[in-house]
């Protein structure tokens, strides 16, 4: 910029930059304060007012107020509850009394709780249909209600059942011993399925010394400190200990369980049976379906009559209506058990209660009732070509036009020429027919395994066959007539059939452990036919695999979730916040549709029936994988395709899982047995279950006896897992040069080579390399490595395929054998073996 001087001479002036200092405007002291800015608003500020450091300031607040209300509200929610709980608006306080110790009657301690000197009323006697040793009871003093029952604890199943839906468990133990094997047994299920809130309760202290008391309290408290550290033992002698019992029951801390909190369950305390018509069942008789009419008193949530509801044992069924009766077991200070008068009438209030009319809560709609529809209607022409392309009719037209070319014997006419079939052909065919089926590889791979072992079992007893003649004579010539006669006792209860299965299956463990997933290679069968099911990856973390790819026909019958974790929340946030239905605390009777005679018996039989709502999709079948790990008292080795017993949440069913590793990759290989030292993931077609649940795994013997072989929790639902098979090709170098070997006894023929050329060799001792080229046609091979080998080292090749569960699920599960009835059966201890 240019001025002109007075004088008239040009003057250049200063433009200032970008970078020019900018101060401060001067304060001239009529600013307000904020304090003063704050008491003339009076709280009412105006968002665009604001600054971004006073919208920030006012969020920190907004966030620390809605915590602290959260909390507020969760701790008001959590008294709540408590309070509830055998109150008038709530359901009654469910106890279940359990022995843990042979020796202690469990009668004992009910018949304690139900005198009058422990401060309740019994209102009702068998109460819990089913369960004979049940009764309601009535406290005044603390306005709380109880429904106590006794289960043996020989049924396993009951058992478990009845800890699914009880608020507190009693367990009743040994003054002496605590517990003996059969109730630790039942500890390690209980702890693994999900322990409810509990008590522990010990009687015969007060009949022994006053000095030995506290001893025994002492010793008996140290035992019970490893599976309860923190929880109080009480004795059980007087009524005056009964009701601090009932005092304590009524006010602990109420344990969490997930999987039952979530969902609506019920047991049942009343059950009628009424068969359908003829045209509307499958009989009309005892043998066929009919209504089932269940009474109880609704938990955990809310209960909807368009959802299915699960009768564990039993299956999935759907309601048409729920009714309200009145309350057997209502909170009153005057209740009192039904009397007879002077005329044999009994009380009026009790006679009004029975009078009363039972009101129709609410009936099913049929539109908007789940359905019970379990898997997906398979469509066998989904994908299928009705006509075929220009491209296919292009190849057919010039497959048409080339003639075959064969050898065929001389004066051979064209039409018998037709009927010749040749080598590559038959070799196609076989590929075709091997590849229909999975599990022909696993059949191979077994009896392959079987002519190893025993192999392996006749050499190393042929040569001493004139010895063990020898030591038998000498040991008939020892032997006495008393020891012939412990020997056929104790072989009376010894299976043959059970005892050779089980030495085939520590074999083949052993095999497993100490040559991971090697295979030999069949010499009567070429190995790319065998193996034609395999393929090579260059690495298995990195490598892809497509999930999508040759699927099983099963896949087609399943339930997928775009995103399981997703719809997860979505569903349990729902469940969480509905409102509707039989509320909790309510006694309702459920008419239940479609159910078969055999539910009705095993009530009679004196089994408790349990009922669940299932939340949506849960009654649809999918692949579901659980965390499991390897119980400490189970030591047989247990294979992948076994069928073994589940108890998932409130369902119990019977599969035939497989058993892959627990990573974050993409891929998992599959484990031939149940790993002892790590977890391991079980995969199995099963209806899906949202997380969080317990599962039990039971092994059912041959004479009925199921044994826990592994515990753990619920991991989700996915059936893109891939879960890859491995195995694993051995060859011995026969030569070696400074970088390349001559390897044999991997392959047997020159194709072989050929075909298995691209897959990467490795070595035990860490080398890597490839196959060059195929020396001579009995199967050597020269190959580049890394390094030079060793002469003790073994050349591997892995090979993998993508393997899935087998369809065996089968709802039914046979009852287990009780603990009475085992051991009589094999008691080793009593045989006089001298």
């Amino acid at each position: 910029m240019v001025k002109m001087a007075a004088n008239g001479e040009k003057q250049q002036g200063h433009r200032p930059g970008v970078y020019k200092q900018k101060n401060k405007g001067h304060k001239h002291g009529k600013h307000r304060t904020k304090g003063e800015i704050e008491r003339e608003n009076k709280g009412r500020v105006s968002v665009t007012t604001l600054t971004k450091k006073q919208r920030k300031e006012q969020k920190k607040m907004d966030r620390r107020h809605k915590a602290n209300q959260l909390r507020r509200n969760k701790k008001d929610m959590v008294l709540t509850e408590k309070r509830r709980l055998g109150s008038r608006d709530g359901p009654p306080h469910l106890v279940a009394v359990v022995s843990l110790h042979a020796g202690v009657d469990p009668d004992a301690v009910t018949t304690l709780l139900r005198r009058e000197g422990a401060g309740g009323v019994v209102h009702q006697e068998r109460c819990v249909s089913g369960i004979t040793d049940s009764f309601g009871l009535i406290l005044p003093r603390f306005k709380q209600r109880f429904t106590l029952l006794s289960h043996s604890t020989a049924d396993m199943h009951a058992l478990l059942d009845v800890a699914k839906i009880a608020d507190s468990l009693v367990f009743v133990l040994d003054s002496n011993e605590g517990w003996d094997s059969y109730g630790d047994y039942c500890l390690s299920c209980l702890f693994a399925q999900g322990l409810p809130s509990h008590a522990l309760v010990c009687q015969g202290v007060s009949d022994l010394p006053v000095k030995k008391r506290v001893e025994s309290r002492r010793a008996l408290s140290k035992i019970t400190e490893i599976r309860f550290p923190d929880t109080r033992l009480f004795p059980l002698d007087s009524e005056q200990d009964a009701t601090l019992l009932l005092r304590h029951l009524g006010t602990q801390r109420q344990r969490k369980l997930g999987f039952r909190a979530r969902r609506s369950h019920l047991l049942a305390q009343n059950v009628t049976f009424t068969p359908n018509r003829p045209a509307e069942g499958t009989g009309g008789g005892p043998t066929g379906l009919g209504t089932l009419c269940v009474s109880g008193y609704v938990r955990g949530r809310p209960l909807r009559v368009d959802r299915l509801v699960h009768i564990s044992g039993h299956g999935d069924f759907q309601l048409s209506q729920i009714d309200a009766p009145s309350d057997p077991l209502p909170v009153n200070l005057t209740a009192r058990p039904a009397k007879p008068g002077k005329g044999g009438d009994v009380d009026m209030m009790d006679a009004v209660e029975d009078e009363a009319p039972v009101r129709v809560l609410m009936k099913a709609d049929p539109s908007c009732r789940e359905s019970l529809q379990a898997e997906a209607e398979v469509d066998p022409m989904d994908g299928e070509q009705t006509w075929p392309t220009e491209s296919e009719l292009l190849e057919a037209e010039e497959a048409r036009k080339n003639k075959r070319v064969m050898k065929v014997p001389k004066g051979t006419s064209d039409y018998q020429a037709t009927w010749i079939v040749d080598e590559n052909e038959e070799e196609d065919g076989e590929t075709d027919e091997e590849s229909t089926d999975d599990d022909d590889d696993d059949m191979l791979d077994e009896a392959m395994d079987g002519e190893d072992e025993e192999n392996n079992s006749q050499e190393p007893g042929s040569g001493c066959a004139s010895e063990e003649e020898e030591e038998d004579e000498e040991e008939e010539e020892v032997c006495s007539t008393e020891r012939a006669g412990a020997d056929q006792r104790y072989d009376e209860h010894m299976d043959e059939a059970a005892e050779e299965e089980g030495l085939k299956r520590y074999r083949e463990a052993r095999a497993n452990e100490m040559f991971p997933d090697e295979v030999d290679t069949p010499l009567d069968t070429a190995a790319r036919i065998r193996f034609q099911r395999y393929r090579g990856l260059k690495s298995f973390r990195s490598s892809p695999w497509d999930p999508m790819e040759n699927l099983p026909l099963n896949y087609s019958r399943i339930f997928q979730f775009q995103s399981f974790e997703r719809t997860r929340r979505r569903i349990l946030a729902e469940a969480a916040a509905e409102e509707d239905g039989a509320m909790v605390g309510w006694y309702v009777t459920l008419h239940i549709i479609d159910v078969p005679f055999s539910v009705m018996e095993s009530v009679q039989s004196g089994r408790p029936l349990m009922l669940v709502s299932l939340l949506p999709h849960e009654q649809k079948m999918s692949v579901m994988h659980l965390l499991v790990r390897r119980h400490p008292s189970n030591t047989e080795p247990i294979k992948s395709k076994e069928e073994l017993v589940f108890h998932c949440g409130f369902r119990r069913f019977r599969a035939s899982p497989i058993f892959s590793q627990h990573t974050s990759a993409d891929k998992h290989k599959m484990e031939r047995f149940l790993r002892p030292d790590a977890p391991t993931v079980v995969s199995v077609y099963a209806p899906i279950t949202f997380p969080p649940a317990g599962v039990l795994l039971f092994k059912q013997r041959n004479d009925g006896i199921q044994d826990l072989v592994a515990t753990g929790s619920l991991l989700s639902c996915d059936p893109q897992r891939v879960m890859l098979k491995r195995i694993v090709l051995s060859g011995h170098p026969f030569k070696i040069n400074r970088r390349s070997a001559v390897v044999r006894y991997m392959f047997f023929n020159r194709d072989d080579i050929m075909w298995f050329k691209p897959v990467e060799l490795r070595t035990k001792w860490g080398r890597r390399g490839h196959i060059k080229e195929a020396l001579g046609t009995h199967g050597h091979m020269k190959c580049v490595f890394d390094n030079q080998l060793r002469s003790q080292d073994t050349v591997l090749m892995n090979l993998y395929k993508r393997v899935y569960p087998r369809w065996t699920f089968d709802p039914y599960v046979p009852l287990p054998l009780p603990w009475v009835k085992r051991e009589g059966t094999v008691e080793m201890d009593d045989l006089d073996m001298e």
